[in-house]
């Protein structure tokens, strides 16, 4: 069981996946679109992404069972009651980290290529970092070994929570019973999570379970009169995979040498994605925020009933 890898087990379920929703789309019995160059750039960056992982894969392991020699508690494989548990909390990890990645520029820089296709279908699940490992995000699990839960326990249920999120990256599903909606990480709650509208910006960040969104306020419900438009803000205009790993890392080295001072410096690398010293770029909440007082303006005066003219979609949106 130690050697159990959810992700490879799954890869021929993912290709076959694809195919099936390519052919169905062709014959026009589920919605999903495909640019052929778009799939291709998704593939890239999975296969590259499994290339990085596995020059990582040996440090951070040996770190996982560093930190495991030195943990509080044994907790055994073989209980019901650990998965249960190991679920739950590396569930609520995974969660912070996703919001981290958005966050905090350092962490976008690795995390920002799974949202830059402009098509949401299943090969964009495989739109995966080249430069997670490098950014040190997994040092957010090692407290989970710390407890005491084994290296492997961790990297089986990271391996479950990966394939789970595989099936959510279509819009060939729309929405799940209301039940199931309340409680998981569903299609319509991960649609909205790509979407580069004002309204759905920074949204959604679960793993399997909504109910951290909804717990920690980022949680938005996909609105049948909002469709998602996907992306990031300031889209690419290029399908090579270097560009699409590396293209916020070659924009934080351009701003650093360009920094006036050490706060600037330290912002352009830690701050939210889009600060900027002088105000000439925006964050995702600067949008949000500018989206919402446009909608507001855009309601009828409560005197007169007379329209502004101004549509709550906001669409001249900036660099973020």
């Amino acid at each position: 069981m130690d050697d159990l890898d959810p992700v490879s087990l799954a890869v021929p379920f993912f290709i076959l996946a694809i195919v099936l929703e390519i052919v169905l789309a062709r014959m026009g019995l589920v919605r999903a679109n495909y640019e052929p160059k778009d799939t291709f750039t998704s593939l890239a960056m999975g296969l590259g992404s499994s290339v990085a992982g596995l020059a990582t894969a040996g440090v951070i392991f040996a770190a996982s069972l560093w930190v495991y020699q030195h943990r509080l508690f044994d907790i055994p494989m073989t209980a019901v009651w650990a998965w249960v548990l190991v679920f739950l909390l590396e569930d609520k990890i995974y969660y912070w980290f996703h919001r981290l990645a958005h966050e905090r520029r350092f962490w976008w820089a690795s995390h920002v290529n799974h949202h830059t296709s402009q098509h949401y279908n299943l090969s964009t699940a495989l739109r995966q970092t080249w430069t997670g490992g490098v950014a040190g995000t997994w040092l957010l699990w090692l407290p989970l070994s710390l407890i005491g839960f084994p290296p492997a326990m961790v990297a089986i249920q990271k391996g479950i929570s990966l394939v789970y999120q595989f099936w959510i990256h279509t819009e060939a599903v729309g929405k799940m019973p209301r039940w199931f909606e309340t409680v998981f990480n569903t299609p319509s709650h991960h649609r909205v999570h790509h979407a580069r509208n004002p309204r759905y910006l920074d949204r959604n960040y679960a793993g399997i379970l909504i109910i951290w969104d909804r717990m920690f306020g980022t949680f938005q419900p996909e609105l049948e009169g909002e469709p998602c438009r996907y992306g990031i803000v300031k889209n690419l205009a290029t399908f090579n995979p270097i560009r699409v790993a590396f293209h916020e890392w070659a924009a934080i080295g351009r701003d650093l040498m360009g920094a006036r001072s050490l706060r600037d410096a330290a912002l352009y690398l830690f701050g939210r994605p889009g600060w900027s010293p002088d105000g000439s770029r925006e964050t995702s909440e600067q949008i949000r925020a500018r989206w919402a007082a446009a909608a507001g303006a855009a309601r009828p005066s409560p005197a007169t009933g007379a329209e502004t003219g101004l549509t709550p979609d906001v669409r001249s949106e900036s660099p973020a």
